[in-house]
């Protein structure tokens, strides 16, 4: 193959970004397409509305032969099209993409070249990483603006009861008072347009959560209190961009926020902890799948084992407390994606990134800072990683008189905690985070 990209990740292994140690893949990606945004051919004058971009994909595939990899990764399809329409045109399609040979063995005659767009390609990866930075930011601005909006005015969707003031008044006392629970108020979006959905299927006599239609009001209430349905649809896709974690954590869906209980968040939290028993960390290790109950045994586990020595790159990197957890974040997904950290060099199974890591000698090679002190990094790669509970800003004083020097704490950016602080699954992390310490 004579092209950039591997072709081992052609047989159609997702890449995730984030999601937990169980890991089923389940990327957000489903977000409802604005109708009358137009989509251009990126070889031909060929259009299509974005709602019917897989027709575009296929007249890609069918005349072009043209395959763009993880379509349901890209945050902006418009955008992502527009960029290489104009790259196509500066420089030759191989350029960019693999070529695959299909029927290499048969008569020449039948043999058929397909191109790969993929982000095996260091721009195609950078260009998908940098549209969902800008998908991330207009949904954090909307969300900031809606917590904001105090002329918010709403009727109850099950009561007479009107409130003003903010949407969390509202959803909590659907939460509270009628047992309709759509999860906590800061991880919805677009609220106002959420509720007249939601509206506009009460008014349809249609069930929120089986979506069967009644004959009269009173009919659908019994139905939905007898049977429980007084929630939404997990499979209606529709409802997936009011969501923030869709746009926040691609391996985690909304139907697991649903779950997150927030009856009782108006009411004081029960500080007795006597009866809190301690269990121990099964830290995994960044490389295999090696789990170790404390957080030393984990550590020399690495170094031993792989050569990789955590502590002696956070004294020579000084790493503060929210720099190792994006550095953790970082190395585990590129890890799960199957490339190399250090060299961007893509395979295509854990297995042999472990083994390209170790004969290359690039464990403990790191890229340039900016590539990983990004703020996507907060996030977990795997929700239940114990060993981001471990970070510290500091070095034990016994760890800092073996490196010969003391290891100074050193105050986390304010302006970069404001932001944590301003997006509710941050402040999740940031409780957790101080939880573990």
């Amino acid at each position: 193959m004579a092209a950039r990209g591997d072709e081992r990740n052609v047989s159609g292994r997702q890449d995730s970004i984030l999601e937990p140690l169980s890991f089923p893949e389940r990327p957000g990606h489903r977000l409802s397409p604005e109708p009358d945004v137009i989509v251009p051919c990126v070889l031909c004058s060929e259009t299509a509305p974005l709602p019917e971009k897989e027709a575009l994909l296929r007249h890609l595939v069918l005349q072009h032969k043209l395959v763009i990899a993880d379509v349901k990764l890209i945050a902006d399809f418009q955008r992502y099209v527009l960029y290489w329409k104009k790259r196509f045109t500066e420089q030759p399609i191989t350029d960019f993409c693999s070529v695959i040979k299909t029927n290499s063995e048969g008569p020449v005659e039948k043999q058929e070249h397909y191109f790969l767009l993929c982000d095996a390609l260091p721009e195609d990866r950078v260009l998908r990483e940098q549209l969902q930075q800008r998908r991330l930011e207009e949904i954090l601005e909307q969300q900031q603006q809606e917590r904001d909006d105090h002329s918010f005015q709403r009727t109850c969707l099950f009561c007479c009861e009107e409130f003003t003031g903010n949407r969390s008044l509202l959803l909590n006392h659907m939460a509270k008072e009628h047992s309709f629970n759509v999860g906590l108020p800061d991880n919805i979006v677009y609220c106002a347009e959420f509720l007249n959905t939601l509206q506009a299927k009460l008014d349809n006599l249609q069930c929120l959560y089986c979506e069967k239609t009644f004959r009269d009001k009173t009919t659908l209430k019994d139905h939905m209190r007898k049977k429980q349905h007084r929630r939404i649809n997990a499979k209606n896709h529709e409802y997936d961009r009011f969501y923030v974690i869709n746009y926040l954590e691609l391996g985690k869906t909304w139907e697991e926020v649903q779950s997150e209980d927030d009856r009782d968040m108006g009411e004081d939290q029960d500080d007795d902890w006597s009866d809190w028993q301690a269990h121990p960390v099964h830290a995994v290790c960044l490389f295999c799948e090696h789990q170790s109950e404390t957080m030393d045994k984990i550590y020399a586990h690495m170094q031993e084992t792989h050569g990789f020595d955590f502590h002696k790159l956070k004294a020579e990197l000084d790493l503060k407390f929210y720099q190792q957890v994006k550095l953790v974040n970082y190395i585990r997904r590129e890890i799960h994606q199957g490339r190399c950290y250090g060299c961007q060099m893509k395979f295509g199974s854990k297995a042999e990134v472990l083994a390209h890591l170790t004969g290359s000698e690039h464990m403990m090679v790191l890229p340039e800072k900016s590539d990983w002190d990004q703020p996507q990094y907060y996030f977990p790669t795997y929700e239940n990683d114990a060993l981001l509970c471990a970070l510290s800003d500091s070095e034990s004083d016994s760890e800092s008189a073996d490196r010969g020097r003391d290891v100074p704490v050193i105050a986390e950016d304010i302006s970069e905690l404001r932001m944590l602080k301003q997006t509710s699954v941050l402040k999740h992390l940031l409780r957790d985070g101080s939880s573990c310490s």
